[in-house]
């Protein structure tokens, strides 16, 4: 027998996982742009990183708070441009991590 509020309830946890790991990026490329002195460009690739975070952690909360509202019938499919969003603000503060350690 299924369990229909499993489902939802996975990926909520999932998005929180992945929110915190974004959480833990941020936070990182803020310590490294200001290790060793910090220079414009570094402190210039910390506050995309933070905007960036920022981002995802607004598209993680909207999905987040729309799985915590469905009813019996299941959470609505994630929007393209939301899943897009997340996924380019993910690889986007990737790319700015590798920049920092570079």
């Amino acid at each position: 027998m299924r369990d229909p509020g499993l489902q939802p309830e996975r990926t909520r946890l999932a998005w929180r996982r992945t929110t915190l790991s974004g959480t833990v990026a941020a936070v990182l490329a803020g310590r490294t742009a200001l290790h060793g002195g910090p220079s414009s460009a570094r402190i210039a690739v910390c506050a995309v990183c933070c905007v960036l975070w920022v981002c995802f952690l607004a598209v993680a909360h909207r999905r987040i708070r729309t799985l915590a509202t469905t009813g019996d019938d299941g959470p609505p499919a994630l929007a393209a441009r939301h899943a897009t969003a997340a996924a380019l603000c993910a690889v986007a503060l990737a790319v700015c991590g590798a920049l920092l350690v570079l």
